[in-house]
């Protein structure tokens, strides 16, 4: 099998490499505080875990005061152990109040890391995200005062229909002629009146004109 390339981070190396020295020089001035065996180890994991828990509440959104407030701690504490064996402290012969604060530290990074991990989360954040359930209650029915009764499309003035319709075209007189002249030959042929459907054949004109024409024989 094939190994997989490895692709190797400037950044993240850079940030190991911090990290290490940092881890160190806590190391170091917890060992000269008096702080000896695995408690020395211990106080340079409990700085970076908290500066990792105070990171992750400022990445989260929610209560950046807090998390502002104990990144600074953290990093105070880490670049306070990195300045103090640079040189400037003797760590053979250590203070007592630097004691104090190694001493100390313990319970402030107890009480950070409590209060970031487990910190009361914005109420109104879970309001506003919460879907609100759907309500059982139904809406009130309609009264016969709130139905408005429908209204009755206004009706026309008889002028106006009468209006409406078209008046008949009137029929020429060359035409009621020649239909004239087809009446009396279909009379005289046959003894009867011509009906409109003849007429019509007759002349070949559309029915309504061939009616009109009629009207006009009687």
């Amino acid at each position: 099998m094939r190994a997989l390339p490895v692709r190797v981070d400037a950044v993240l190396v850079q940030a190991v490499i911090a990290a290490a020295l940092s881890f160190a020089h806590l190391h170091d001035l917890a060992s000269a505080a008096g702080q000896d065996g695995w408690k020395a180890w211990a106080y340079p994991v409990s700085v970076d875990l908290l500066l990792v828990a105070a990171w992750r509440r400022l990445r989260s959104g929610e209560a950046k005061a807090a998390g502002w407030c104990w990144f600074l701690v953290a990093l105070t504490a880490s670049l306070g152990a990195n300045v103090a064996t640079a040189g400037l402290l003797d760590l053979e012969d250590v203070p007592a109040w630097l004691r104090i604060l190694v001493a100390g530290w313990p319970a402030v990074a107890f009480l950070g890391g409590t209060l970031l991990a487990h910190g009361a989360v914005n109420p109104s954040a879970d309001r506003a995200t919460a879907p609100e359930p759907p309500s059982t209650a139904q809406a009130p029915e309609p009264t016969a005062a709130d139905v408005e009764p429908p209204t009755a499309a206004p009706e026309l003035p008889a002028a106006a229909s009468e209006s409406a319709s078209l008046p008949p075209s009137p029929v020429p007189p060359a035409l009621v002629t020649l239909a004239r002249k087809v009446a009396d030959e279909h009379r005289a042929r046959t003894g009867t009146d011509i009906d409109t459907s003849t007429l019509r054949a007759r002349l070949g004109v559309p029915m309504p004109l061939a009616e009109l024409i009629t009207t006009q024989l009687t």
